[in-house]
């Protein structure tokens, strides 16, 4: 595994860059605003994840680890792959792309192409319990943390007796009716405590 390169800048183009490392040019795919960063003739350092596959080779450039822990995050959920997985960090940040999961925001997820609705839902779904604490508001100061809660209500459930499955479908249902700020965990978990009792 390479796990990141630092050398001088040989090459340049719009889908990736040459990075020189002891007199061996390394070709590394890299999205837009990484290859932003990047001069030739100047010393760089990019983390980088190998995709080793039974025809190719082909290392991935990243600006730092949190995008490189992104892309390799984002492979984990059904249906994607390296190349979709850098396409989501062309169009956005690692910041909002985790803002996106966390919230459940689909809309901004289907900007990327190849990622339609049932895709983004998908995205959610699979990586909102992974994706760890998101800060959320009009500016990250002001923002609350998400992405804890729901664990919270969860693991509370589960200790009230539900089973995993059923905490899941109640954190989901709570989830959906959050809009903007969010409330204390315990009117969160009352809140789920009710829908479960709707269905027993």
């Amino acid at each position: 595994m390479i796990a990141s390169v630092r050398g001088v800048v040989a090459a340049v183009s719009p889908d990736g860059a040459v990075i020189e490392v002891g007199g061996v040019g390394l070709a590394v795919q890299c999205a837009p605003g990484t290859l932003a960063g990047l001069r030739l003739g100047a010393e760089a350092r990019l983390a980088t994840s190998l995709i080793v596959r039974e025809d190719s080779l082909t290392l991935y450039g990243f600006a730092d680890d949190e995008e490189k822990q992104l892309f390799e995050l984002l492979q984990t959920a059904s249906g994607v792959g390296p190349r979709l997985a850098q396409a989501v960090l062309a169009v956005h940040s690692p910041e909002t792309v985790r803002r996106a999961i966390a919230t459940a925001d689909t809309a901004t997820l289907t900007r990327v192409p190849g990622i339609g609705k049932k895709g983004a839902e998908r995205l959610v779904l699979e990586l909102r319990d992974r994706i760890g604490p998101v800060v959320v508001g009009n500016d990250e100061t002001a923002g609350v943390l998400v992405g804890a809660w729901q664990e919270q209500v969860r693991q509370g459930l589960i200790g009230l007796g539900w089973t995993a499955s059923q905490a899941e479908q109640a954190v989901a249902a709570v989830a959906e009716t959050v809009d903007g700020t969010t409330s204390p965990v315990p009117v969160l978990l009352k809140q789920a405590i009710r829908l479960l009792g709707k269905t027993r």
